[in-house]
């Protein structure tokens, strides 16, 4: 049997080594790109042929639209909205990701621990260019909380730093162990299921039990899915209002 943990295995599928840089295609790299073919076929099947009453698909493209938007304004303010392009597209990249990881003989993109750290990095490192930018040396403000009594400052200031530096691990970790815990409850379930369909008699029909924990748990994960995308992309706006405003 396949088990559920074999997706988070890197395979390589077609090498190839261009003057000593290795760009061999992978099956992360592999269900990048189909996720990313998802999404402009969505977007496609929305805009081809829009009209003032939406149809199927242009229904659900707006709803999604109109979900990412508002969150953007009251997380981050108008400012933000010159950013929607790049949060919009973070949130289905994540969502395709973590939904292709529940289909059978699926990848899981986001349950590589290098690629949620990668892409929280070049986001907070985004960020910290970004508020430089607008804001020079005011920038560094943000790490100095008004009222504070002289004493404190200098403590209340580095736990602010450090606070800051962990957003790229706490936005990486929560992802990839969230995916990682996921299928790894899938697979202990399952091989509950198969122990008990492989012995005889009255145990075998006590299969059902786990067979039925595993269909619960993988409507949560659909659950979670959506919730991590969410999440992410939530955190994100909140870090760039940072970076725009100050607060």
């Amino acid at each position: 049997m396949r088990s559920p943990l074999e997706q988070f295995e890197i395979l390589v599928l077609q090498p190839l080594k261009i003057g000593g840089f290795d760009f061999s295609l992978t099956n992360s790299g592999l269900y990048s790109v189909l996720i990313l073919l998802a999404i402009f076929l969505l977007s496609y099947l929305a805009i081809s042929k829009a009209y003032l009453i939406p149809g199927r698909w242009q229904l659900v493209a707006e709803g999604f639209y109109t979900f990412v938007a508002d969150m953007v304004k009251q997380q981050a303010g108008s400012k933000a909205y010159a950013f929607f392009p790049l949060f919009i597209t973070t949130f289905f990249a994540i969502l395709g990701s973590n939904l292709l990881g529940l289909t059978p003989f699926g990848f899981t993109v986001t349950g590589h621990i290098i690629i949620t750290f990668t892409l929280a990095l070049a986001f907070n490192l985004g960020f910290v260019f970004l508020g430089l930018a607008l804001h020079k040396l005011h920038f560094f403000k943000l790490f100095v909380p008004s009222g504070v009594p002289t004493v404190l400052l200098p403590l209340i200031v580095i736990i602010e730093v450090v606070s800051y530096l962990i957003r790229t691990f706490s936005l990486s970790l929560r992802l990839f162990a969230n995916m990682m815990a996921g299928h790894t409850l899938l697979q202990i379930l399952s091989s509950f299921v198969v122990a008990f369909l492989g012995a005889s008699g009255l145990i075998a029909v006590l299969a059902i039990i786990p067979f039925a924990l595993v269909f619960a748990v993988t409507l949560l994960e659909v659950g979670i899915a959506f919730l991590q995308a969410y999440v992410f992309t939530i955190l994100l706006c909140i870090y760039a209002n940072d970076s725009l405003n100050l607060h």
